[in-house]
Formats: structure tokens, sequence, C-alpha cells
């Protein structure tokens, strides 16, 4: 019973669909609905029952899950103390300027607990990056929003944030309960730098093309809208400074705070942060 086989398991197990599953592992699902089959057959039950109405786990299965994923998981600390020994243990993280997140906090604390001997090395970016490195392979993984390209990444969703417009305590929108966007469509937005990453830009301009000043960090976009009166979206939840309001946008969909990596990394490390990481941002204080 191979660790990549007891991999592939969990993955078909927590996904419930081969095909996602398959995109998951990054291999095509013949070869991954083999795997599986190969492994029923050495255990000598089946581990899924397989139906019009789609995957579920069988009795079996489920033992089975419980028992990989503890298996798994020691396999990982295992690694990662042979490498503490060996000295090589650290890891990279990226982050968007917004480490004063709850969610990463308690994430800081967790990962300190399970890997005292692993030395972590935090990268803050400003808004022009949003994989905070990840393509120029100047970190490990990142703690940031979406969305953006994600070509030749992966990412995991840790929350979604609601998201509303700032905007200056004296402007006569901010005495409105809810704004949608065509509310400000005739106002000046802070932009981006020209380059930074479209995705990205299109969703903080909520989808249409704006005219405005450019920003590169979170405080020269509240000084935008605090001096010149431009609005723009943040996360909700985020606290405003004064003379700064926010007032929720009822037709943006929500913020999604992500862990990103590249595709193909398979460093145990990593793996144990997204896990921590999913654990810390659902007891985060803000409402998903």
């Amino acid at each position: 019973m191979e660790l990549r086989t007891l991999r592939y398991f969990v993955a078909v197990a927590e996904e419930l669909h081969f095909g996602r599953a398959a995109a998951r592992l990054h291999m095509s699902q013949p070869p991954l609905s083999r795997a599986i089959k190969a492994l029923e057959t050495d255990v000598g039950a089946a581990l899924f029952r397989r139906s019009s109405a789609g995957v579920a786990l069988t009795p079996v299965g489920e033992v089975l899950l419980d028992e990989a994923r503890a298996l798994l998981d020691h396999a990982d600390r295992v690694r990662v103390r042979v490498a503490a020994a060996a000295g090589a243990a650290a890891i990279t993280v990226g982050m968007l300027a917004d480490s004063t997140d709850p969610g990463a906090t308690r994430l800081a604390a967790a990962y300190s607990r399970r890997h005292p001997d692993v030395e972590v090395h935090i990268r803050e970016t400003d808004l022009t990056d949003p994989t905070c490195g990840l393509h120029a392979g100047l970190v490990d993984v990142a703690l940031t929003r979406g969305p953006f390209d994600k070509t030749g990444l992966t990412t995991h969703e840790l929350r979604a944030d609601p998201v509303g417009a700032l905007l200056r305590a004296d402007d006569p929108l901010a005495r409105r309960d809810s704004l949608a966007l065509a509310d400000l469509a005739d106002r000046r937005w802070f932009l981006f730098p020209a380059g930074t990453d479209p995705v990205w830009q299109s969703y903080w301009n909520g989808g249409e093309p704006r005219e405005g000043p450019v920003v590169r960090g979170v405080q020269e976009c509240r000084q935008a809208v605090l001096w010149n009166g431009t609005v723009g979206m943040t996360p909700m939840g985020h606290g405003s400074p004064a003379g700064l309001t926010v007032v929720p946008l009822i037709d943006m969909p929500p913020s999604r705070v992500v862990a990103a990596w590249k595709e193909d990394d398979t460093n145990p490390l990593i793996r144990s942060f997204v896990q921590i990481a999913t654990v810390a941002y659902r007891g985060s204080d803000r409402t998903p």
C-alpha cells in the first residue's frame, strides 16, 4: 500500500468525484481509476459505491480514510523532522498586506506549535502582485485573495469576505445602508498600476474600466479616498480609519481568501500549511 496511492484515495474520498479528484491531483482520470481499483484489490473490499447518483464511501472506505489521513500526516511529519535535523526545514510565505487578519494570527500560532523546528520567512507584498511572488518563485506558498491568474498554481479557499465601498465619512453615499455598483458609476476609483494582473484589477474595479489615481498599497487606497474623495472596494470587517466608512455592496461577489502554491510542488510543509490554515480561518471572527 503505497503513500502515493493513499493520496489518490484521499483525494477521491474528499471530492467524491473521480474527475475533480484527477484535476486536483493534476493527472488524467483513467490512471486514477486504475489506482483505486488496485487499492480495492489490495484491501480486499470495495472502498466506493459508484452509481448514477455519484460516488460514496463504503464503511470500509470510511475506515481507510481516517487511517490514510493519519498515515499521510505522519509521513509528512517524518519528512519535516528529517529536514529539520538536516538544517533544511524552512518555508517562505507570501502575504498580501493583510497580516493583521485574525485568521493569519491563529495560523501563525498553530503552525509554530505543529512545526516548532521550521523557520518561517514572511514576504509581504503590495496590491500589485496578488500571488505575492509565487509566479516569480520568491515564495513557497501565498496567503492572499482571489481572483487572479492561476496558471500553474493550485489554490484552496479559506474564507469568503463580503466587500463594500470605501468612502469618505462625509460622502452623501456614506449615509446609505447598502450600495450597488451602479451608484458608483460616475465616481473616480483608485486603480492599480499598468501591468497588474488583469483578472485582479477587473475584480477590484467592479468589472468595469475606471478612471482615477494609481495606488499600490492599502494605505495609499485609504489616503486617495480621504484626500481626494476617490472610491473603491475593500473587504468588510477590516474596519475603517477615522474619516472613512465602508458601505456594503449588494451586487459584488465576495473577496475570497486563499492559500496558493505551485501546482507541481509536493513540499510537505506546504500541505501542512494549507491544512492548518483551513482550520485557522474556519474559526475566523469574520462571517464567511
